[in-house]
């Protein structure tokens, strides 16, 4: 049972990177223009974040296992279209729906294993098992991805995912035990509606900021649109009797640290992997498979301290573990600044274990707050909760950071690039260091060997110096979270004589975990 789960939490983080390495082939093979591709990537993020918190409540009312089996389909199904799509906008729809699918799939594997694994201990464990199963998702991508391309067409991306949801679906339909809330409120549309608009507002306008500019009138505009639909959600969620989520909840200060400790772990993450992937592929020339490849420090690190986390947490509280994992992840993040375009392997390797371990001991700790801190019955909204603020902050991070790091390189490369170069060069250099090495190929092919190297150079250091100041950034954020898991998320779960509706009430287990070390 808990194999099944796992597994479709895997295949759904894994299509988030996934199709990043592919990205390449669709502009020589479908002419995808750069706003295809940012859309290739971006529909299924922005389909995935809007609707995960409707989703997650639905599956509470109507059925968790049902509405895992719908999400397996649908994704199944849009994959195999995304495989055989023609056209930059078949494969962008299809990966919308992909993103659909996700949002009913994700929320249903962690509130079934809160469901079903009840006791503190088992539950913690099969969460640490879980966290690492989608780190590991997140960082296999790349590599899954690079081998198929390397074997077979880039619609192999896609199409490797349809058998596997078949089997996923076979075993969630054999092993896994139907559960909902017995309660079954009543649907509740205006909260369905009113979530879905706002988060789906909220992270497009994250989506698109970098493009129209963060200060922009369009980007606050779509801020404030997007702060109110939610304020709007939050206020009529208080006074309803069956709310979709009980607004409540973020009083619980184990509840709310721990989610802004998940959001901010996957801002980290995402913005180092959006900046270390081009440094592999442009600064050390690796292709998207040995690209991909090393990356596996990250995959197996982040694996490991997941399962060990959630079990030191259990023993010694999530405070201390979680604060511990965001200091390891911002001294990591600050190793990395350090890097220049000579530095070995086997250092990097060393600082994503660093920053890997960080990861595991921080998300897997929090996730396993946050369950805690919910009822069974409502494990479906908590489950989406933790699983919108990984998603709002992975897409923040990425969106940011890389920002951060385009402006860095822009105002360096413009100050070292070489007199003489054709305009053509220099605004494809100015666009990215792949650009940059593109530019300094065909100058060199035109007989400027000493300008090419030149440009090539300018380009690589400009890139190191946003490298730097991206992972500074991060390792900020990082830090601040470890500020803030110390200052306000509780050491362990407190038994408590009033708790807001859907909270969990206290378990014996939670009284005897108690009765061990302070954090």
């Amino acid at each position: 049972m808990l194999v099944a789960l796992l597994l479709a939490a895997f295949i759904i983080n894994l299509d988030t990177t996934i199709v990043n390495v592919a990205l390449p082939s669709l502009v020589r093979q479908l002419g995808a223009s750069t706003t295809d591709l940012q859309w290739v990537v971006d529909a299924y993020n922005l389909v995935f974040a809007a609707l995960v918190l409707a989703a997650g409540s639905l599956s509470d009312r109507l059925g968790r296992k049902g509405m895992l089996l719908a999400g397996l389909g649908l994704f199944g199904a849009a994959s195999l279209a995304g495989a055989f799509g023609t056209s930059s906008g078949e494969l962008i729809t299809a990966r919308a729906v992909m993103g659909l699918g996700a949002a009913l799939i994700f929320p249903a594997t962690l509130s079934l294993i809160s469901n079903v694994f009840t006791e503190r201990r088992e539950r913690a464990k099969a969460i640490g098992l879980w966290g690492a199963t989608v780190g590991v998702g997140i960082a296999m991508g790349p590599i899954v991805g690079g081998w198929l391309l390397e074997q077979f067409w880039w619609g192999s991306v896609f199409l490797f995912m349809v058998p596997i949801s078949v089997i996923v679906a076979v075993m969630v339909a054999a092993f896994v035990p139907p559960s909902r809330d017995p309660s079954a409120p009543p649907l509740d549309l205006r909260g369905l509606l009113l979530s879905a608009a706002g988060m789906g507002t909220l992270v497009f306008s994250v989506i698109e900021a970098p493009r129209w500019g963060w200060g922009s009138a369009s980007t606050i505009a779509g801020f404030v649109v997007g702060a109110l639909l939610l304020a709007g959600f939050a206020a009529i969620e208080a006074r309803m009797r069956h709310p979709m989520l009980d607004v409540r909840l973020f009083r619980n200060l184990r509840f709310t640290a721990a989610s802004g400790s998940v959001a901010i772990a996957f801002f980290a993450l995402q913005g180092f992997i959006f900046l270390i992937t081009q440094y592999f592929q442009f600064v050390k020339d690796f292709s998207p498979f040995g690209t991909g490849v090393r990356l596996l420090p990250v995959a197996l690190s982040v694996g490991a301290s997941s399962v060990l986390g959630t079990k030191l947490a259990v023993r010694v509280g999530n405070k201390a573990v979680v604060t511990a994992g965001m200091l390891l992840f911002g001294g990591g993040l600050l190793w990395v600044s350090t890097g220049t375009p000579g530095t070995s392997y086997g250092i990097i390797a060393a600082q994503m274990l660093v920053l890997g371990t960080g990861m595991g001991l921080t998300s897997a700790p929090a996730t396993e707050a946050i369950m805690g801190a919910v009822s069974k019955e409502k494990a479906g909204v908590g489950s989406a909760v933790n699983d919108a603020t990984r998603l709002l902050g992975a897409t923040l991070g990425v969106a940011v950071i890389g920002s951060v790091a385009a402006s860095l390189y822009t105002s360096r490369l413009t100050s070292s690039l070489p007199r003489g170069l054709p305009s053509q060069a220099v605004s494809a250099a100015q666009g990215s260091v792949g650009g940059a090495v593109e530019a300094a190929h065909r100058v060199a092919q035109a007989g400027f060997t000493t300008v090419a190297h030149q440009l090539s150079d300018a380009g690589v250091l400009a890139f190191m110096h946003s490298l730097a100041g991206g992972c500074l950034v991060a390792s900020g954020v990082a830090l601040a979270g470890a500020a803030v898991a110390a200052t306000w998320l509780p050491a362990r779960p407190r038994v408590e004589t009033e708790r807001p509706a859907g909270l969990r009430v206290a378990e014996p287990e939670l009284e005897d975990v108690t009765a061990g070390p302070a954090a």
